[in-house]
C-alpha cells in the first residue's frame, strides 16, 4: 500500500477465503519479469493516480454492476484487470490477464465473470 499524499488511489489485491491472491498471483507468475514491469509502472503510474477516472478513456471502461477494467496495451502485451472501487480511494484488483494472448471474446466474458463472483464472494464476506 502507499502514502495517499503520493498516491490519490490505493490498490488492494483481492483474497479468497484461503487466502490467495489471483491478480497478485497472475503478476508474478504468468508475466516475463519486463511486461511485470510494465503492468507494475502502469499500476502505479495510471490506476493509482486516477482510480476509475480512467473509465471513459483509453485505459478504462466501466462495465457494470460495480466492476470496471484497467486496459494496458504495449506492444504485444494486451493486459486486462477488472477492478471495484471502495469508497473513494481504494481500487480493489479482481482478476487480470494477457488478452494479447487469448484475445477472444469468450475470454473476455469468462474473466469479467470470474471477477464478477470474486466481488460477490468478497462482498457476502465483508457483510459477516
Amino acid at each position: 500500500m502507499t502514502d495517499l499524499v503520493d498516491h490519490p488511489y490505493q490498490l488492494e489485491f483481492y483474497a479468497d477465503p484461503s487466502g490467495h491472491q489471483p491478480v497478485r498471483h497472475w503478476l508474478l507468475a504468468d508475466l516475463s519479469a519486463e511486461n511485470r514491469r510494465t503492468v507494475g509502472a502502469a499500476l502505479y503510474q495510471i490506476l493509482q493516480q486516477h482510480g476509475v477516472g480512467v473509465c471513459g478513456t483509453a485505459f478504462g471502461r466501466q462495465l457494470g454492476r460495480g466492476l470496471f477494467e484497467f486496459r494496458l496495451r504495449d506492444g504485444s502485451l494486451f493486459v486486462r484487470i477488472f477492478c471495484h472501487a471502495l469508497g473513494d480511494r481504494v481500487i480493489l484488483l479482481l482478476g487480470a490477464y494477457d488478452k494479447g494472448r487469448d484475445p477472444s471474446e469468450r475470454r473476455q466474458n469468462r474473466e469479467i465473470s470470474l471477477a464478477r463472483s470474486r466481488l460477490t464472494e468478497w462482498q457476502t464476506r465483508q457483510r459477516r
